[in-house]
């Protein structure tokens, strides 16, 4: 976004209805630039001042005695447009609106701020806002903003936090400052009538000050630009933590394929994040303890968590919870069993969770040697100290974890219940994380380790994603379909042209067409209605299975026939399909779907019972790598079915992920062209994964 540094780091502000009293909305941005130090030129505008302090007061925006960077309007919604207007005119290049009136508050609003965006555009002035508090860039010290956060300090920091909400955006600010946590950037982006918070997030990301950045979303307009700027900075290794609001938000209620009904907004949203390394938080708190671990910890190597304590139960606690995530707690080798006998008490834990005891306060060193120890042990990734109160013993304490820091390379969180206040600010002074519990310190390792194995195979699959993304669509659909329905033989003929496994088959206009079918496919057969109308084919009484000679075939081939003229008199009837059996496995279902957000997203779950009502279903952007096709499976609260139940061998996963990577590029090539795509049963197995029946459906 070349255009916002303008925005992001003028070097000069006009402040539009600028006000005399420092106290009001419309004089607060003069009072904070002040007041922090900004080094730039300050214009304030307003007809009815000669000066306003030591500052000369403009009449208006032509009267300006040189073009500025940014301006700050202040104005009434009704007066917003004629200045955006005014600003293009003479330059200026960037605006923050703080007016309210706009989309907001209902129709004549929102056509307001259409009016609004469209005037920008003709003027070429980027906009914030409008119904925003505005933005701080603490390191060059712009305060432009009405906002209370502007109040105390805003020492900068490596964090940025781009927000859509302005109130309970500048309330997480607050916590952060009370964490100690400096944000470097602090934007609220209101309504959004032009620049967008994917498009902040991505200005903010390219400051090389900035290593982790946050986000409060409501909505996003752009998924395929918020896919793509994850993307850069899980390159870059510069993580995104968001709390996005919706959850409840229903999907698509007019779906015709399984993949589609269940496909609601927050449930691909969860999935697309993940895919591309955004780490979601669960609410405010819980974000912060994330931007905490990783604005102070470098990556682990490993899900290995080595925990050690003053208390025990606060260790079982932490270890229950790290494997509840699914992270691990080794048990620690003999070698450092034995080292941790040396100098520990003997009625002390040494296994993992370490329980040092209360020993420590009266042997502080206990703390230093124990802990390097564990940190040393091959199994160990990450190290978590778990510890309350010690308010006499905070500088021996500070310099103990200061020490630690120094000899280890792995990383370790310091969980410290009710810390004094200046033990906190020590530590983050020295780059070591503080939490105030045992399952938001977990929490946070979570993070770091989710975090760390998203990089790596992200980086580790580069190469394959490109070849992914180079299909095109006319290699994989055909050109002339018609929207609708797709049939089930030019469906499988397509799938087949992106090496997708499916079962064979064959279309039968007759009953002897049916009967020579399943003779040329080998019986046992399955036969199923064909008809673009009735989409789901069991429902309508349109299938028989395990059908093993002519006889049965002629006799099932009347039936499904007289059910769906039942069903439906007025469909369109082709006549059925035949297909050989597939050999027992475990049902899965894989499936794509056009989201309005983000695009294609390609779904994997488990068929049968956990599709119906457990909603065991994994999304991700479109196209997906065979690697990042396993972390989906591995995902599923179901997937150890997968690994063989009940004396079943284990699932060939490598030919299912080959099955749903060939389906996520099928999806992505299709691009606008797919509406819809059910592949229900895939039966997955110890010879390999095939569909045995879809429902493909394009605009």
């Amino acid at each position: 976004m070349k255009d916002l540094p303008f925005l992001l780091s003028p070097r000069s502000i006009a402040i539009l209805g600028a006000s005399d009293d420092l106290s009001r909305v419309n004089g607060r941005t003069l009072k904070y630039l002040l007041a922090k130090g900004y080094s730039g030129e300050i214009y304030p505008v307003n007809p009815r001042h000669a000066r306003i302090g030591e500052l000369r007061c403009y009449p208006s925006v032509e009267a300006l005695p040189e073009s500025v960077d940014l301006a700050v309007v202040a104005l009434p919604a009704r007066l917003v447009t004629q200045a955006v207007t005014d600003l293009g005119r003479h330059g200026v290049k960037s605006a923050i609106v703080f007016s309210s009136g706009f989309a907001e508050t209902g129709a004549t609003g929102r056509t307001l701020e259409e009016e609004l965006a469209a005037a920008a555009r003709a003027a070429g002035v980027r906009l914030c806002g409008p119904n925003c508090l505005g933005l701080i860039n603490a390191f060059d010290r712009v305060m432009a903003t009405f906002g209370q956060f502007a109040e105390g300090d805003t020492p900068p920091g490596p964090v940025a936090f781009v927000t859509q909400s302005g109130a309970f955006g500048t309330a997480i600010a607050a916590l952060a400052r009370r964490r100690g946590l400096g944000l470097g950037y602090f934007i609220n982006t209101g309504n959004e009538a032009d620049i967008d918070f994917v498009a902040m997030m991505e200005a903010v990301l390219g400051d090389h000050r900035i290593t982790v950045a946050a986000g409060y979303i409501e909505g996003l307009k752009d998924g395929a630009r918020f896919v793509a700027v994850a993307e850069r900075a899980l390159e870059t290794g510069k993580p995104i933590i968001v709390t996005k609001v919706g959850r409840t938000q229903a999907g698509a209620r007019a779906a015709v394929s399984h993949t589609g009904s269940l496909a609601g907004s927050d449930e691909v949203f969860t999935g697309v994040a993940r895919g591309c390394g955004v780490l979601r938080a669960r609410n405010e708190e819980h974000m912060l303890d994330m931007v905490e671990a990783f604005a102070h910890c470098p990556l682990p190597e490993g899900k290995g968590v080595g925990i050690i304590t003053q208390s025990g139960g606060a260790g079982v606690l932490m270890a229950d919870h790290a494997e509840e995530c699914g992270l691990s707690v080794p048990v620690l080798s003999d070698t450092t069993q034995k080292q941790l006998r040396k100098v520990m008490p003997p009625f002390g834990a040494t296994a993992n969770p370490v329980d040092i005891t209360g020993q420590f306060i009266a042997e502080p060193g206990l703390l230093h040697d124990a802990f390097n120890i564990v940190l040393a042990d091959p199994a160990v990734h990450l190290g978590i100290v778990w510890l309350q109160l010690m308010e006499g013993y905070v500088d021996t304490l500070v310099g103990i974890f200061e020490r630690l820091k120094s000899q280890s390379a792995k990383p370790f969180l310091v969980c410290w219940v009710a810390a004094p206040e200046r033990a906190s600010k020590a530590l983050h002074e020295r780059g070591i994380p503080v939490l105030r519990g045992a399952e938001p310190a977990i929490d946070a390792a979570l993070a770091l380790v989710r975090y760390a194995e998203a990089r790596r195979r992200w980086i580790a699959d580069a190469a394959a994603r490109r070849a992914l993304r180079a299909q095109r669509v006319n290699d994989c659909l055909p050109g002339d379909l018609r929207p609708g329905i797709v049939d089930t033989v030019t469906t499988a003929t397509s799938l087949r042209r992106c090496s997708v496994a499916i079962a064979p088959v064959r279309l039968a206009r007759t009953v002897d067409e049916a009967i020579g079918a399943a003779a040329a496919l080998g019986y046992p057969v399955a036969l199923k209605i064909e008809s673009p109308d009735i989409p789901h084919k069991t429902e309508a009484g349109g299938v028989r299975l395990a059908l093993r000679d002519a006889e049965s075939v002629r006799e099932a081939f009347g039936e499904i026939i007289a059910n769906a003229r039942r069903l439906r008199p007025d469909a369109r009837i082709d006549g059925a399909i035949v297909q050989g059996m597939a050999k027992p496995g475990v049902e899965m279902v894989v499936g794509l779907k056009r989201d309005p957000v983000f695009g294609p997203v390609v779904m994997v779950g488990l068929g049968g019972i956990h599709l119906e009502v457990f909603r065991d279903v994994i999304f991700r952007a479109a196209p997906v790598t065979e690697r990042e096709a396993a972390g989906m499976l591995e995902e599923l609260r179901g997937g150890a079915l997968l690994d063989g139940a009940r004396g079943q061998p284990p699932v060939n996963r490598k030919a299912l992920c080959r099955l749903i990577s060939a389906i996520s590029a099928f999806g992505a090539a299709a691009g606008h062209r797919l509406r819809e795509l059910d592949l229900n049963p895939v039966v997955a197995g110890a010879d390999g994964a095939v569909a045995v029946d879809w429902l493909l459906v394009v605009d």
